[in-house]
């Protein structure tokens, strides 16, 4: 069995998660990577993906996230993620309604300002659901 780490997973609304885990997988930004225990120093900026982690007890949650900072050292690894959210407790079928919602939105836009805000949430959107 995998020798267990610290992990921590905080997000501006929330800490998700802090306890052990035996494996991360992580959505760097330079591409997928794994920590295990006592991995050498190293710090990635996060792209949109799924966070896979092996809990202690053998168990696994798979975790949105979206931006950030991963920094893994020896003493195991911390997640500073913009966005974070269980892909259990996400909603397939609102998230569709969001993107349509959002496209809308850009061609209703007024002004150059509604439709570059609209665009951005739209792309945004979309990046959450191309990683599911």
């Amino acid at each position: 069995m995998a020798e267990p780490f610290a992990f921590e997973l905080v997000s501006p609304e929330k800490q998700l998660f802090s306890g052990e885990a035996t494996q991360v997988v992580v959505p760097g930004a330079e591409g997928q990577f794994t920590v295990l225990a006592n991995h050498a120093p190293f710090l990635s900026t996060l792209k949109p993906g799924i966070l896979e982690v092996t809990m202690a007890d053998g168990t696994t949650d798979r975790i949105f996230v979206r931006g950030g900072f991963a920094d893994a050292n020896p003493g195991g690894l911390t997640l500073l993620a913009e966005e974070a959210q269980r892909v259990e407790d996400m909603d397939m079928a609102s998230l569709d309604q969001a993107i349509q919602d959002a496209k809308e939105d850009i061609a209703d836009a007024k002004d150059d300002l509604a439709k570059t805000a609209a665009e951005t949430k739209l792309a945004r959107l979309e990046e959450v659901k191309a990683a599911l």
